[in-house]
């Protein structure tokens, strides 16, 4: 069998390509068989993390039994929000809660008139509406009025009294009254830059 030139040249580089390709699979292959990793942490670190997690797993159904007890008492109290679709229509309900305890006074109250307030965050997760009526009573009929208030289910309470001269003659005094009631967050439209309560 005759080589050509050139086949002896391509034997010779192949040759040659060979005995690099082996030297460098050799210092590759005994450089990584050479090495000794290096623990990353050490057993006593990571005993002491074992023993931390055991104690947060042990701690877990006590915590669990005080989320249930916190999420019922917080289902308990929102009971009395007042619900409904908009904030003119809690606004409504509240109008309405105040009429029937004015009209359950004896003698019964007459509301003369009727003021809706901005609704308003109250709050991260509430918010408020407040209505101003205006009224003719003595203190008596106020005081009741005001303790029937109070013993509502719903959530309201009197944010503002002012008291106008009272007539000598019935003893009558006029009196407009500002309540508010909490509703749920989403009937309080969101404004850009403005801070809750």
């Amino acid at each position: 069998m005759n080589l050509t030139d050139r086949d002896r040249r391509a034997l010779i580089i192949l040759g040659a390509g060979l005995a690099v390709f082996f030297i460098v699979y050799l210092a590759t292959r005994s450089s990584d068989s050479t090495k000794v990793v290096q623990p990353v942490e050490s057993i006593e670190h990571m005993q002491k993390q074992l023993d931390a997690q055991r104690r947060a797993a042990a701690k877990l159904p006590a915590t669990e039994e005080i989320y249930k007890k916190v999420s019922a008492e917080l289902t308990d109290r929102e009971k009395g929000l007042i619900i409904a679709d908009t904030a003119a229509q809690a606004q409504a309900r509240l109008v309405q809660i105040l009429r029937e305890v004015a009209r359950n006074q004896q003698p019964s109250l007459d509301i003369r008139q009727t003021e809706l307030g901005q609704a308003r965050p109250f709050g991260d997760a509430y918010g408020a509406v407040q209505v101003s009526i205006t009224m003719d009573c003595n203190t008596p009929q106020l005081v009741n009025f005001m303790a029937f208030l109070s013993a509502q289910p719903e959530l309201i309470a009197t944010e503002e009294i002012r008291f106008a001269t009272a007539q000598p003659k019935t003893k009558m005094v006029p009196v407009r009254l500002t309540v508010t009631g909490i509703v749920p967050r989403k009937l309080v439209p969101e404004k850009k830059g403005a801070t809750s309560f």
